[in-house]
Parts: structure tokens; C-alpha cells; sequence
């Protein structure tokens, strides 16, 4: 009996050490979504090398492995989801982090509140509202943000109309929505509220209307490849006046696209962008270098876009938040991923490529003026405007 009783205590024993044994060697899985196809594929691929870069740079947390899934949405909101939703039903990823659109974003984020799993976005947005709470946070600089420093610039300029064109989506309306809060106290009147879809090939009609509105200046509210689409069609129509954008822009494609019709353009970038032009004492300016390396070395070329640091900077608040949740809770679980929500919404000073980011409950961007800097195209590259 007393020998039973020891093999019985034994083989308890045994299990419950294989148990935890198993339970700590648990992976945390991420599941990564953007658009290497498509419209938004021009943002979508720096996306994807920035992820690859990222988890080159760390592959665990501590001594906990990290598993990154990735997925193409083929810039379709509705694939967004369903990429979402399969990475959390049949994946069991702890975390979601995605997408190269406004609109894709918003779709990732209905899934993330409704599974109850946490999503950090690649593109500015805010997460619809659901009764399940706040589940996603933002790591790009939110519009009003980026849109006053170019408001401050035309102002200085001596801007006194402005047209305005964007995308005919929710990016488009941030943009625009940005603009119109921050020319009041500028003085600066907005004389068109043109649209266009990312998909279009033409916007020669929306042009004339500007053009015959005689702004001073334009801004535009698109992104990637397709935001070249106005510019090129202001400089076939011999335009002159100021020309200014948003951070959506910074990309190679978007140079290479738009040529000679987006010489000049001034807009807001974070600082990344420029980073060998920064002063040693700009707090971004050793994580962007490190960024630098860490991207060439895994995708062997030079990092020279805004896009692919959004990732590298996404997978450094995902670290740092992760650090903190797994003492509470086991990868895999409910229980983990509500940890690393909570985790991620009471993020304080990681420095990043980009930005010091500081998050709160309730609050969907984490950063402030540090994350941004002004830049103008100059023969083709970007430079920082004093």
C-alpha cells in the first residue's frame, strides 16, 4: 500500500512536471497581416520587410519563442478579416498586427475586439467601438498630428488657399478632418475637398477643379503609389503652386512614381526618415541606426522608406509589453492575451525608429511631437527641413 501510494505520488509528480514543463516552453504566436499585393502593396511590402527585420532583431522574450505567421491581404478589407479571423481561430495567435490601409485596419480591429485579442496597427487608426472594450492600439503618428506641423509650414510659407484631394476612404477623411481642425487659427482657407479612389487611373477632372480654384498650395490625403496620381496630373497641367503631403508618402515607390511632378513636395515624416541628419541628441536617432543595420543585413538592401520602421517599432512595444504579461499568464491562453492587452495599454517610454511611445487606457496613439520631423524632396531624397 505504502508503495503504491509512493508510485502513485510519483507519477502525480512526474505529470505535473511535464505539465509545466510544456506550458513554459509555450510559444507566443503573432499573427502579422499587410498587402503585398494590390494598391496598398507599395506600403504593404516595406511592411512585410520591416516584420522580417524586426523578428531577425528579436526572435524571443526572454526565454520564450516567439512564432510569427504572416499573411497577404491583397489590400482587400474584406481578406483583412478573414486573414484575422483565421489567425485567430485556427492559428491561435496571442497578438495581430496589421495592416497597410485604413480601411483593412478597421476590419482587423472588429475581429481583434470580438475574439477578445490584442491588435497593434500598422496604419492610424481608431478601433470601432464594441463591448468588449479597447483592444487595439496605433503605432503611426495620428493625422492632426502630422497635418499642424504641415499647416505651420504653409503658414510660413505664406499659404493663404489651399486645395485639398484624398483618398474617397476612411484615410482620406482622417486627412482632411485633420486639415480642416488646424487652418482656422493659420488663416489658411480650404478651397476643395476632392476625392479619388486608390484604384483610379485618372484624376484629371478633380484636377481642374483645383486648378481652376487657384489655390496658393495643395495637400493631398493618399498614400503609397497611388498618392502620386494627383501630382502627376498638377504638373501635367502645368501647376505651380505649393505642394505638400503627409507621412503616408515617404516611400521609394512613391519617389520613383511621381518624378519630377513631386520635386519640392514638402511633407511630415517621423524621423527615422532622416536619421544620419538628426542631432546625436534626438532620442529615435541610435534605435534607427541600430533598425538600419538590423534591415540590411535580412533583406539585402538599404532601409529607405517610412513604412517598414512602423513594423520594427510595432514589434518593440509588442516585446516590451510581452516582457511584463508572461509572469501573469501562459501563451496561448485567454488569460495571456487579455495580460499583454493590459500590457500594451500602460506602455511607458520605449523608444523606438519613429517615436518615445506611452500609451493609456482609452488612448489609441502613443506619441507626441518628438515623432515627427519635416522633410523636403530634393532630388529625389528626402531631406529634414530646420
Amino acid at each position: 500500500m505504502l508503495l503504491r501510494f509512493g508510485v502513485g505520488v510519483a507519477s502525480y509528480l512526474l505529470a505535473a512536471l511535464l505539465a509545466a514543463t510544456t506550458a513554459s516552453a509555450a510559444d507566443i504566436t503573432v499573427g502579422f497581416v499587410t498587402s503585398l499585393s494590390g494598391p496598398g502593396a507599395s506600403i504593404g511590402i516595406p511592411y512585410e520587410k520591416g516584420i522580417l527585420a524586426a523578428d531577425a532583431y528579436a526572435g524571443k522574450v526572454g526565454d520564450t519563442n516567439i512564432k510569427l505567421i504572416r499573411l497577404d491581404d491583397a489590400s482587400d478589407p474584406s481578406a483583412a478579416s478573414r486573414d484575422a479571423r483565421k489567425l485567430v481561430e485556427e492559428d491561435k495567435v496571442d497578438l495581430l498586427i496589421g495592416t497597410s490601409g485604413t480601411p483593412g485596419v478597421i476590419a482587423m480591429a472588429v475581429v481583434a475586439a470580438e475574439t477578445r485579442t490584442p491588435m497593434i496597427s500598422l496604419t492610424p487608426a481608431t478601433e470601432p467601438q464594441n463591448p468588449n472594450g479597447q483592444w487595439m492600439i496605433s503605432i503611426p503618428q495620428p493625422p492632426p498630428l502630422m497635418v499642424a506641423a504641415v499647416v505651420d509650414r504653409m503658414k510660413k510659407d505664406g499659404v493663404k488657399k489651399v486645395a485639398y484631394i484624398g483618398f474617397s476612404d476612411s484615410w482620406g477623411d482622417l486627412v482632411y478632418d485633420a486639415l480642416m481642425k488646424n487652418v482656422g487659427p493659420a488663416g489658411i482657407d480650404v478651397v476643395t475637398n476632392e476625392r479619388y479612389a486608390r484604384s483610379d487611373t485618372s484624376v484629371t477632372g478633380q484636377v481642374l477643379k483645383i486648378v481652376a480654384a487657384q489655390p496658393d498650395a495643395v495637400i493631398t490625403g493618399g498614400s503609397g503609389t497611388p498618392g502620386a496620381l494627383p501630382y502627376l496630373a498638377l504638373a501635367d497641367r502645368s501647376y505651380k503652386g505649393g505642394l505638400y503631403g503627409t507621412h503616408a508618402l515617404i516611400n521609394p515607390d512613391f519617389v520613383r512614381v511621381g518624378g519630377a511632378a513631386v520635386e519640392g513636395l514638402i511633407a511630415p515624416t517621423g524621423p527615422v526618415v532622416v536619421a544620419e541628419q538628426l542631432p546625436d541628441s534626438n532620442p529615435t536617432k541610435k534605435v534607427s541606426l541600430v533598425f538600419r543595420d538590423v534591415y540590411q543585413r535580412t533583406n539585402n538592401a538599404p532601409q529607405n522608406d517610412a513604412f517598414s520602421a512602423y513594423s520594427f517599432d510595432a514589434w518593440l512595444v509588442f516585446l516590451d509589453a510581452a516582457k511584463r504579461a508572461l509572469p501573469k499568464a501562459q501563451p496561448g491562453t485567454a488569460e495571456f492575451r487579455a495580460s499583454l492587452k493590459d500590457a500594451l495599454l500602460t506602455t511607458k517610454n520605449v523608444v523606438g525608429t519613429h517615436a518615445v511611445y506611452n500609451y493609456q487606457p482609452g488612448g489609441f496613439f502613443g506619441v507626441d511631437e518628438r515623432s515627427r520631423v519635416l522633410v523636403q524632396l530634393q532630388k529625389g531624397e528626402w531631406k529634414l527641413l530646420q
